[in-house]
């Protein structure tokens, strides 16, 4: 296999001697001063190549996933990055697949040449609850590429060895690099929150369901034995979810019971009520009558939470993970105390749910539900894409050192790398 020769910038496509670390980099950054829309925010610039600490593990980016995330990062909102990790440029990009490039003198489970995917949750390792407890429950929980500067839109990135997993081979890069964020994220939700964990036979309602989460929560369901109820909001998108194994589909436009909450008992409630319970028949046609969801898989939050509350089960839970519609949650809080229903909040995952996930897919018992891949310099189109919901169902893809799609290995990569070179 030959390699280019060893310098300090390659670019983009070209694939360095495995193991040589140039001392510069290209990367989308985004900037203080330029935030705004992301094909304003976001710029290819030349930086150094980050030096990595004993714990960290430097990887050669071969494709990364889209997330809303990078969106946020170059608008500047709900918050500003730079008021979190305080560095002065930002590169995005918290979903990753790779090949280890460089590793810190303390880190013993990767090496150098590894092919690996990254999760997103970092921490300092150092309390209870990164030892015992929870990972997600640490007060250094952060999510790399979004809450720390060295995220996946670079030719390099840097992560914490506990972020690496085995890459699935039988996926191009693009497919490896897509899904992790959401998957582990809908994987925790399902799985994460005891005793309310996903069991064989039972019902979950998933909004969303053709969406990046939707469509895992749809497969993790279809996998683990249960029924997953699809919701969606154009009827185009109906055999996609039926493709991933639910049971059901429901178009959310054929009912008048979204937003927040009416005051209860006004004339505007009964009217919401009417459409509720209408949705609530809709669901019982899937279920059967009476069934009503075991947990509802929420992300939509301020548009969908009141009916999400009132339709979950009698000692069931809604989990949330995101409030895409708005913050401002409401709900019948009736519904939630008589009928003791959990509402749980759910954010990302640690090591051992997102691997666990990952073998799901290595195993290929989960698509990672790629719907389109983007090049190198469109990736700020890919976020505007997002942004503006002009994306297709599924998981977004771009390539950085990959020179084209389709490439599964270093060898593949390296002489796409080589002839786009001349």
């Amino acid at each position: 296999m030959t390699h280019t020769e060893k310098k300090d910038l390659y670019e983009v496509g070209e694939i360095p001697p495995v193991g040589h670390v140039p001392k510069n980099m290209y990367a989308w950054a985004i900037r203080r001063d330029r935030q705004g829309p992301p094909q304003q925010a976001m710029q290819v610039e030349v930086v150094p190549t980050w030096e990595i600490d004993s714990n960290e593990v430097l990887v050669l980016v071969m494709a990364a996933g889209v997330n809303y995330n990078g969106v946020w990062a170059g608008l500047g909102t709900p918050i500003s990055v730079f008021d979190v990790h305080k560095q002065p440029y930002h590169i995005a990009g918290s979903d990753a697949s790779g090949i280890v490039y460089a590793v810190g003198a303390k880190v013993k489970r990767w090496k150098v040449g590894d092919e690996v995917v990254i999760h997103c949750n970092q921490d300092d390792g150092d309390d209870e609850e990164c030892n015992g407890g929870d990972p997600m429950f640490s007060p250094t929980q952060r999510i790399w590429g979004y809450e720390t500067p060295d995220g996946s839109f670079a030719q390099f990135c840097r992560v914490q060895s506990q972020q690496l997993m085995a890459r699935p081979k039988h996926l191009t890069w693009e497919e490896s690099a897509c899904y992790t964020l959401t998957l582990a994220t809908a994987y925790r939700m399902l799985f994460g929150h005891r005793p309310h964990i996903l069991s064989p036979g039972q019902n979950v309602l998933v909004w969303g369901a053709s969406g990046g989460l939707g469509s895992f929560a749809v497969q993790l369901c279809a996998t683990a034995g249960a029924h997953a109820i699809g919701v969606i909001s154009d009827d185009s998108k109906h055999d996609f979810v039926m493709s991933m194994g639910a049971k059901g589909v429901i178009n959310r436009k054929n009912f008048n019971c979204w937003g927040q909450l009416p005051k209860v008992n006004s004339e505007e409630f009964n009217d919401f009520m009417k459409e509720a319970r209408k949705f609530g028949k809709a669901i019982w046609d899937i279920t059967g009558k009476g069934i009503d969801p075991d947990i509802v898989f929420e992300h939509p939050g301020e548009a969908t939470f009141p009916v999400s509350c009132m339709v979950a089960k009698r000692g069931g839970m809604v989990v949330f993970c995101a409030g895409t519609s708005g913050f401002n949650l409401t709900f019948d809080a009736r519904f939630v105390w008589m009928r003791q229903k959990r509402i749980q909040g759910s954010h990302f995952a640690h090591l051992q749910q997102a691997s666990a996930a990952n073998q799901l897919v290595i195993e290929r018992r989960i698509d990672p539900c790629m719907s389109e891949v983007l090049p190198w310099a469109d990736i700020p189109l890919a976020h505007t894409k997002m942004w503006k919901n002009e994306h297709l169902p599924g998981n977004m893809a771009v390539l950085v050192s990959a020179a084209r799609p389709g490439l599964r290995t270093i060898e593949d990569a390296v002489e796409a790398g080589t002839s786009q070179a001349k």
